[in-house]
C-alpha cells in the first residue's frame, strides 16, 4: 500500500510539471544549480592548508604575522579540518557573487622571519699582543655598505619574500574583477514521443542572460582591502630586511673579530720569538737553566699553533659571510673586507629621540600600524556582504513551438529579477569577527610598542656601557699591565727575576689583552644593534 502511494504521488508530480508554468520553475532551478555548483568549486579553492604545514608552491605567504589579517593568533586547533572555519552556509544569492574570489580564504602560513645568526666566538690560544696601529683592510675590500647593497639584492631569501609584493598586486587586480553574466539555455516540456491533437501540448526554446550587479559597492571594498593587504605587506618585506641586515651585521663583525684576532695573534708570535731569543742568549752565556728556554719555546710553539686557528676562524668566518651575500665557496677565501672594530664617530641621540624615532620608522611598527587600517578595512568589507548582488535576468529570445496543434509558433522575450529579501543578516558572525579583529590588531600594536621601546633602551643602555668599558681599558687598565709586564721583561732579561715572574706576569697582561679585545668586538656589536633596535642607520 505505501508503495502505491509513493508511485502516485510521483505520477502526480510529472504531470503537474509538463505546464508552462512549470518550465520557468526548472529553469530557476537548473540556475540554483549552476550557482550552487560554482560557490562548491570556491569552497574547494579555499582549502589551501594542511595539518603537515605549509606546501610548496601554495598560496601560503613567508612572513610570521601578517597584521590585521583575519587568522588565528593560537595557532593550529587540534583537530581542525583542513579548511577554514569561515566558509559557513551562505545562500544561493552570496555564493554566486563571489566573483571568483575564495569563499573563506585559509589563513596564511607563519613561516619563522630570517633566524639571528649568533656571533662566532673565536677561539684564541697562547699569549696576545696589541698590535700597533690599526687596520680596517684593503682600500678595495668589500665595506658595510656594499655588503648590505649587495645583500639586499642577491639575498635568496628576501628574493623570495619580494615576491609577495607582485602576488599582492595580482590580488589588487583579482579583487577588481566585476562578475562575469552568466547564459542560460533551455527546452521545455519536450514530449516522450510527439505532441497530438489527442495529447495537445507545446514545447519551448529559451535563451536567458544573467547578469550580477553590484548594488552596495562591493568590489570597490575588495579592491580597498586588497590595497591595504599589500602595504602591509611592503612593510613586512622592510622588516624581513631589517632582520636580514641583522644578520649581516653579525657575519660582518665575525670577519673584524677574525681578521684582529689573527692580528693580536702574530704581534703575540713576534714579541714571544724575541723572548725565546733572549733567552737563548741568557742560556749561552749561563744565566738561566736549560727549563728556562724550554717554557718560553713551549710558549713560542702554543702562540703559532693560536695563530693557525685564528687563520682558520678567519677562513670560516668569511664563508658564512659569503653564503648571505651569494658569493662562491671558491671565491669566499679571497673575500677581503674593509672596516674597523674602533668606535671613531660620535654617540647616538639620547634613548627618547631614538624610541621616538623607532616607532615612527621600524617597519614592524609600520606594518601593524597599516594593519589595522586593513582589519577596518575588513569591517566595511563583511557589512557590505550583508546584501548580495542582484542578478538581472533577461531572456531576448524564447520560442514556443505550437505546430502539434496546427497553430502558429509564437517567439517573445523577458525581463526579470532575483534578489534575496534581507529578512536575516547571514553575514552578522562575520562582521562581529572583524569587529573583534580590529581590537586584537590594536592591541598586538600596543605590545610591539612596548616592546621596540625596551629594545631601543636595552641596546642604547649597552652601547654606553661598552664604551665606558672601552675607555676605561685604554686609558688605564691596559697601559698600566703593558707596563708591569715590560717591567718583569727588564728585569728578567737583567737575571733579576726568573722566567716564571716574567711568564705569570705575560699571563696576567694576555687576560687584559684578550678582555680589551672582547670589549672592542662587544661595542662594535652594539653599534650595530642599535641600529637593527631603531630601524634605520644611526651609527655606520
Amino acid at each position: 500500500m505505501r508503495h502505491r502511494v509513493l508511485l502516485g504521488g510521483l505520477v502526480s508530480a510529472l504531470m503537474l510539471g509538463g505546464g508552462s508554468e512549470r518550465a520557468a520553475a526548472q529553469a530557476l532551478l537548473a540556475d540554483d544549480i549552476i550557482i550552487l555548483s560554482k560557490g562548491q568549486r570556491e569552497q574547494e579553492k579555499a582549502r589551501t592548508t594542511t595539518h603537515l604545514g605549509p606546501s610548496p608552491g601554495a598560496r601560503e605567504r613567508p612572513f610570521r604575522f601578517n597584521p590585521g589579517a583575519p587568522e588565528s593568533r593560537l595557532g593550529e586547533q587540534p583537530g581542525a579540518a583542513a579548511f577554514p572555519t569561515g566558509m559557513q552556509a551562505r545562500d544561493v544569492l552570496a555564493a554566486a557573487s563571489a566573483e571568483g574570489r575564495a569563499v573563506g580564504r585559509a589563513p596564511a602560513a607563519r613561516i619563522t622571519p630570517p633566524a639571528r645568526l649568533p656571533s662566532q666566538r673565536m677561539p684564541i690560544y697562547g699569549s696576545l699582543e696589541v698590535p700597533g696601529g690599526y687596520d680596517e683592510g684593503p682600500p678595495e675590500g668589500l665595506t658595510l655598505d656594499m655588503a648590505i647593497q649587495r645583500l639586499a639584492q642577491v639575498n635568496y631569501g628576501l628574493r623570495t619574500k619580494f615576491q609577495e609584493i607582485p602576488k599582492a598586486q595580482a590580488d589588487i587586480l583579482s579583487a577588481g574583477l566585476r562578475g562575469n553574466p552568466l547564459v542560460f539555455g533551455s527546452a521545455d516540456t519536450v514530449p516522450y514521443g510527439n505532441y497530438s491533437p489527442q495529447r495537445p501540448g507545446e514545447n519551448g526554446y529559451s535563451v536567458v542572460l544573467i547578469q550580477p550587479i553590484d548594488v552596495n559597492q562591493k568590489r570597490k571594498v575588495r579592491v580597498l582591502v586588497a590595497q591595504q593587504a599589500k602595504k602591509v605587506l611592503e612593510a613586512q618585506y622592510q622588516d624581513a630586511v631589517r632582520l636580514e641586515i641583522d644578520n649581516l651585521y653579525t657575519a660582518f663583525v665575525d670577519v673584524l673579530d677574525a681578521r684582529e684576532a689573527v692580528r693580536y695573534a702574530k704581534a703575540s708570535l713576534e714579541g714571544l720569538n724575541q723572548v725565546l731569543k733572549a733567552t737563548e742568549q741568557q742560556y749561552q752565556k749561563q744565566f738561566v737553566p736549560q727549563t728556562d728556554v724550554e717554557s718560553a719555546a713551549i710558549q713560542r710553539d702554543t702562540a703559532e699553533v693560536g695563530l693557525e686557528q685564528a687563520k682558520v676562524a678567519l677562513r670560516q668566518a668569511k664563508r658564512a659571510l659569503a653564503v648571505l651575500l651569494d658569493i662562491l665557496p671558491g671565491q669566499a677565501d679571497s673575500l677581503e673586507v674593509r672596516g674597523s672594530i674602533r668606535d671613531e664617530v660620535a654617540p647616538p641621540p639620547p634613548t627618547e629621540d631614538l624610541a621616538r624615532l623607532a616607532l615612527c620608522v621600524r617597519p614592524d611598527v609600520v606594518s601593524y600600524r597599516l594593519g589595522i587600517r586593513r582589519a577596518e578595512a575588513d569591517v566595511r568589507l563583511q557589512r557590505a556582504e550583508r546584501f548580495p548582488d542582484v542578478f538581472l535576468l533577461y531572456t531576448p529570445y524564447g520560442f514556443r513551438n505550437n505546430a502539434p496543434e496546427g497553430q502558429k509558433s509564437a517567439t517573445s522575450w523577458s525581463v526579470g529579477a532575483l534578489v534575496s529579501l534581507p529578512i536575516f543578516n547571514r553575514n552578522q558572525g562575520n562582521i562581529r569577527r572583524a569587529e573583534h579583529n580590529v581590537i586584537q590588531t590594536q592591541i598586538e600594536f600596543s605590545g610591539l610598542e612596548r616592546q621596540v621601546l625596551s629594545e631601543v633602551e636595552r641596546a642604547h643602555l649597552e652601547y654606553a656601557s661598552t664604551h665606558a668599558a672601552v675607555e676605561r681599558l685604554e686609558r688605564g687598565i691596559l697601559p698600566r699591565a703593558r707596563k708591569l709586564r715590560d717591567q718583569k721583561y727588564t728585569l728578567y732579561t737583567q737575571g733579576q727575576e726568573s722566567i716564571i715572574t716574567y711568564l705569570t706576569a705575560q699571563r696576567d697582561y694576555n687576560e687584559v689583552v684578550r678582555q680589551y679585545r672582547d670589549t672592542l668586538i662587544r661595542h662594535r656589536r652594539s653599534m650595530l644593534r642599535l641600529n637593527t633596535a631603531v630601524g634605520q642607520r644611526i651609527l655606520p
